[in-house]
């Protein structure tokens, strides 16, 4: 069984950061790639970033130059730096690891980051 586990979100101030954390454990065979998402509320989930197994990232064009994915192939972690938050960032950040030759998805029970003005 595999689970992700999230850490980090909280409230902070516009121009402010936040660095969030995912961990996987579990009968892990191969992570793929892994990302953060996110849901703003009364809107769909986006995806927010994203790295694979080598190191390729990939951000939104709305996050471009704030935020940072890295990730820790030892520890089986996933980081997102944000910086210069906005208030528009305000959502529940998930976490999600693509796992497996099917690359099957997994995600994390979410984490609350609030921006305010």
């Amino acid at each position: 069984q595999v689970q992700l586990v999230e850490s980090g979100g909280g409230l902070e101030q516009t121009g402010g950061s936040l660095r969030l954390s995912c961990v996987v454990s579990g009968s892990i065979f191969s992570i793929k790639s892994m990302g953060w998402y996110r849901q703003p509320p009364g809107k769909p989930r986006e995806l927010v970033a994203a790295i694979t197994t080598g190191g390729i990232t990939s951000h939104a064009d709305s996050v471009k130059g704030r935020f940072t994915i890295s990730r820790d192939n030892a520890k089986n972690t996933v980081y997102l730096q944000m910086n210069s938050l906005k208030v528009e960032d305000t959502a529940v950040y998930y976490c999600n690891a693509k796992i497996g030759a099917r690359w099957d998805s997994y995600w994390g029970q979410g984490t609350q980051v609030t921006v305010s003005s």
